[in-house]
């Protein structure tokens, strides 16, 4: 079998924006434009507890964020390359999905984070069409996974470092704000940038300490 090099961060282009208490909101334009029917009616002890809850009502981007990498430290402890993801349903703030990378423990090349948490999100409200729902995500997404997002309509995405090897939504392309697709998606970037860049790069020193590359 020929071994395959994990991706690695280059740690020269990640930065961190200072985010903000409140994530902006949506105007009508950045909504959907699909009309009709189906609308569905190891990090700190702080985070840790927060992990407990399924409701985000009250929580902050910020906060919200670590609880992504709270999943993200999971897909490590497994042998996972870190990467994490919570979906929020927006009216209630409830969380709905939750995903975190398995393409190692599962062998399947599909199984990000993102991919994941949506279809958890999805089965929950019985509807593929996520629409009063945010994703929180430690990582930019890929290709597959900003077609997977705008596939799902959600109306908003929140990341935290950005991926100049595959990201999709901001760094490389920007499948999510295209606007020759059908549907849009707002993009919220570096929140808790640098603390998911560091689990990214914790990851892989461990990685090649053990001969991995």
């Amino acid at each position: 079998m020929i071994p395959v090099e994990p991706f690695r961060p280059d740690v020269a282009v990640f930065r961190e924006v200072k985010p903000a208490d409140r994530l902006p909101e949506l105007e009508p334009a950045d909504r959907s434009r699909e009309s009709g029917r189906g609308r569905p009616g190891s990090v700190g002890s702080e985070s840790i507890a927060l992990s407990r809850c399924d409701n985000v009502s009250n929580q902050s981007p910020t906060d919200i964020m670590r609880l992504a990498l709270v999943e993200a430290q999971s897909a490590a402890d497994a042998g996972d390359v870190p990467i994490g993801a919570i979906i929020v349903h927006d009216p209630t703030g409830n969380i709905i999905g939750r995903g975190r990378n398995r393409r190692e423990i599962d062998n399947d090349p599909t199984a990000h984070a993102e991919i994941i948490a949506l279809r958890d999100a999805a089965a929950r409200l019985g509807s593929w069409r996520l629409l009063d729902c945010t994703m929180y995500v430690t990582l930019e997404p890929c290709p597959m996974c900003a077609g997977a997002i705008v596939a799902a309509r959600l109306p908003r995405v929140v990341y935290g470092c950005d991926d100049p090897k595959a990201g999709a939504v901001r760094t490389l392309y920007k499948i999510c704000e295209d606007p020759r697709l059908n549907h849009c998606v707002a993009v919220t970037p570096n929140v808790c940038a640098e603390e998911c860049a560091e689990m990214l790069r914790a990851f892989f020193r461990v990685q090649r300490t053990l001969g991995k590359k």
